[in-house]
């Protein structure tokens, strides 16, 4: 077979559906890349005209510019799109567009779960939109602390759009990290061992983790601020014995890693691009990997510095103030490390290497005064200044949008198959630098002096009003310079002028194909013996392109197929065979809108029906799935032949529930977590009132919970030996269900949840069981429908280990749930 005839082949098995029709039906990870891409820096522009209004608000004292009902609603949106739906998901959209190609492979691990992703994105990211058209958008700060966004202090629907569409927004960040995290691990080309994978695939693998790990403390905290607007539980009031400060607590155990989150895939690019701008290689990538790692665990023991000024006690003040300096050391790291890599090399001033500068002064100075706010003195004067909004914007547009402003430029050529025509980018870059500097130095000097932030106006005799004209002429200046980023790369997509595959004389796997990429990446996979394999072998392109690596001939049947590695030593594990184009999960993220629309408008009548209609959305998924008969092992050539994933224990889906379930066991104990620190923190405990312990209950459900754990591993064990399941499956059903009866009985049970926080927490952690419970069974019903149509065998297993995940984390659950509620009653 011929290069060309190759490249059509795979192309018709690969492409979308042509035209606009192929948006909503895509499950390539090019194309979803792409719109992730296009779609964040959209909002990126409408957040950065919404600072604009706040600058032109506060450009002259005693303004009439805007009121400050609005001003408080420009402020908030501001806030929230560049947190939410600019930086993480510009994040999303480039990893899911490059991963697949710096790691050698055909796509990522879940397809469809990355178009449901993108989709919950737009939706949510719509909802927010239009509730600030129709002037009644989130006003409370980006922060929402309650009491002000309680029921009582803003009683409309504008904190409610905040806390839904956020939580919406948010189940495509945790889409994502899953399947950021199992690609990462598993998807990638033969003999990519961990010590040879690219630099940006471990940072954006560190942070896929940071994502499940912290985002659920957020999305806890939203819920419960929700259920206390809309049904009374009143887990922030301190006069039924909640706490205002449990929601400090959980939405800084967001907070302070989302800052990491969005600095450390700026640093991936840098770490990727410097050294090829330098014509060298990076220094350090051992030292770099750990400092990732590091600045990971750091990042959540630092949360409580941003509360330095609500009676912490002085030893856990004295602890995180070291802590929050201590971070300092793995940044310091990246920063020599990349020093180094410049000082070994031959750096060329090119338009992507001068981002990287202007990152390297900006950066520094955002890290410098991170230190300064980390001294516990310093902080009580600065703590609700403009000095901190300085500070925030200079570690986040300076660790953020210099580094991807570098990777725009770098990868351009990638994206387009063009090089550029028109020399803008450096008259931009000229713009932003400066720009940016005026606006915010002059906002240091500012708080400094006084200014508070979240203001929306001053008086002439506070002295503030010539600092903050040139701190609004810096900022007009900035989006002068972004508005010429916008004209450039528009200009770039509609000029003809044909670039060369790899402009940059680059070393990594992305370059070893056409640009722009087709469809399926490589018409073969390589086999990787460096962290540099053009430099290797320069005829690598050429050669993958004549089939002469893995998967060099399409599947029969004209399968979508990739295979996986072992994920320490990158050795082939077993084939993998995609679903196609289907407009699925479009479907399913517009039947997750409905639900969140219902709890927003209050139509609580519609609830049950799009809960309904998700779940068989979902059981139509995993249907799909899956054969109803066995598969030899499929050769992949070099002599490899590899069993299919539904013939192994550990498939991609067992991967991705693992890493689900990380995200799940993260807001299982942030809930923990929320109910011991009401308990021993809170006004107005112990309850009035404690839960009626009942000894029969407690040993009903640790037994239920037991008897369906052990049902599980009966029937795994009785189909690799060819013997039947139903029986256990049965079991196991039946045992998820009684577990769940106990749980509702714990719910009907519950002292008072409207009267005191304890009833409230209580009533939460018992509903969460339930629903896990219902989940549990429901999945164990599946399994039971696919064995009777024929979808199981010894061979085929996969699916019976997915299935035991969650039906053990239902048991850890419910223990843990029964021991919360039985246990204090018992002691007392």
């Amino acid at each position: 077979m011929s290069i060309l005839e190759r490249h059509r082949k795979l192309t018709a098995i690969w492409s979308s559906e042509p035209g606009f029709k192929g948006w909503f039906s895509t499950v390539n990870h090019t194309d979803l890349g792409r719109m992730f891409l296009v779609t964040a820096f959209f909002f990126f522009l409408v957040g950065g005209v919404l600072a604009m209004l706040i600058r032109a608000q506060l450009a002259t004292p005693d303004s009439a510019f805007m009121g400050p009902e609005i001003y408080n609603q420009v402020f908030t949106m501001h806030g929230t799109i560049m947190m939410f739906l600019f930086a993480i998901p510009m994040f999303e959209g480039l990893a899911i567009y490059l991963l697949p190609k710096l790691l050698g492979t055909r796509d990522l691990a879940f397809p469809r779960l990355t178009a449901y992703g993108y989709w919950c994105y737009v939706f949510g990211g719509t909802m927010l939109l239009v509730s600030m058209l129709l002037g009644i958008a989130p006003d409370g700060g980006w922060f929402m602390y309650p009491p002000l966004t309680g029921a009582i202090y803003s009683p409309g629907i504008n904190t409610d759009f905040w806390l839904i569409g956020i939580t919406f927004v948010e189940i495509s960040a945790i889409a994502a990290a899953v399947e950021i995290t199992v690609s990462v691990l598993k998807f990638r080309a033969p003999g990519m061992s961990l010590d040879k994978m690219p630099i940006f695939a471990w940072y954006a693998l560190v942070t896929a983790l940071m994502i499940l790990t912290g985002f659920p403390p957020l999305i806890l905290g939203s819920v419960l601020l929700e259920l206390e607007r809309a049904f009374g539980l009143p887990f922030f009031q301190a006069e039924l014995g909640g706490d205002s400060l449990l929601w400090q607590h959980l939405f800084w155990l967001f907070g302070h890693p989302e800052v990491y989150i969005i600095f450390l895939p700026a640093a991936g690019v840098i770490s990727t691009v410097l050294p090829v701008m330098c014509r060298t290689t990076l220094l350090g990538y051992g030292w770099i990997v750990a400092a990732i790692v590091a600045l990971a665990f750091l990042s959540f023991g630092l949360w409580v510095h941003h509360m330095f000024t609500t009676g912490i006690p002085h030893m856990g003040l004295a602890f995180f103030s070291a802590a929050s300096t201590l971070v300092a050391v793995p940044t310091g790291v990246q920063i020599f490390a990349w020093i180094g890599t410049m000082w070994k090399g031959r750096p060329e001033l090119r338009l992507p290497m001068l981002h990287i500068l202007g990152f390297f002064v900006t950066f520094v100075i955002g890290g410098l005064t991170g230190v300064m706010v980390a001294v516990v003195p310093f902080d009580w004067q600065a703590h609700d200044t403009a000095f901190v909004t300085a500070h925030l914007h200079y570690v986040l547009f300076g660790g953020f949008v210099f580094p991807i402003l570098a990777g725009l430029y770098y990868w351009l050529p990638h994206f387009t198959g063009r090089e550029r025509f028109f020399r803008l980018g450096e008259v931009a870059f000229a713009f932003i630098f400066t720009g940016f500097h005026v606006t915010f130095l002059a906002m240091h000097w500012v708080g400094l002096l006084g200014q508070r932030r979240r203001i929306s106006t001053y008086q002439a005799e506070d002295g503030w009003t010539a600092i903050n004209l040139i701190s609004s002429i810096g900022g007009f200046v900035l989006a002068i310079g972004i508005a010429i980023v916008v004209i450039e790369v528009a200009l770039h997509a509609v000029t003809a002028n044909r670039g060369k595959r790899n402009p940059w004389k680059a070393a990594t796997l992305e370059w070893a194909m056409m640009t722009p990429a087709p469809a399926y990446n490589f018409a073969s996979l390589p086999h990787i013996f460096s962290r540099e394999p053009l430099n290797d072998d320069p005829d690598l392109a050429v050669r993958l392109a004549r089939g002469e690596g893995y998967l060099g001939d399409s599947g029969p049947g004209g399968r979508r197929e990739t295979l996986t590695v072992n994920a320490s030593s990158g050795q082939p594990d077993y084939h993998v065979i995609y679903p196609g184009n289907t407009r699925l999960p479009v479907f399913m993220a517009a039947v997750t809108g409905l639900f969140f629309l219902s709890l927003l408008l209050k139509f609580y009548w519609i609830t049950p029906l799009a809960v309904s209609g998700v779940a068989f959305l979902a059981w139509r998924w995993a249907w799909t799935l899956g054969r109803r008969e066995d598969l030899p092992d499929q050769p992949v050539g070099h002599g490899v032949a590899l069993p299919n994933s539904i013939a192994v224990d550990h498939g991609s889906g067992w991967w991705g529930s693992l890493f689900l379930l990380t995200a799940n066991t993260t807001f299982f104990g942030s809930l923990l977590f929320g109910f011991a620190f009401l308990w021993t923190v809170a006004p107005g405990w112990p309850p009035p009132a404690l839960f009626e312990p009942s000894l029969f209950e407690m040993a009903a459900g640790l037994a239920a919970a037991a008897a369906s754990t052990a049902a599980i591993r009966r029937a795994i064990r009785a189909n690799r030996n060819g013997q039947t399941v139903m029986p256990s499956l049965v079991l196991a059903i039946a045992g998820a269900l009684a577990l769940g009866a106990v749980l509702g009985s714990l719910i009907l049970r519950t002292p008072g949840p409207s009267a005191h926080a304890y009833g409230a927490t209580l009533l939460v952690l018992g509903g969460y069981g339930l629903f896990h419970a219902a989940l549990g069974a429901l999945m164990a019903g599946f399994l039971a429908m696919r064995v009777r149509r024929g979808f199981t065998s010894p061979v085929r297993r996969a699916e019976f280990p997915i299935v035991r995940l969650w039906i053990d984390y239902l048991a850890v659950v419910g223990m843990f749930v029964l021991l919360a509620a039985h246990v204090p009653g018992f002691l007392t």
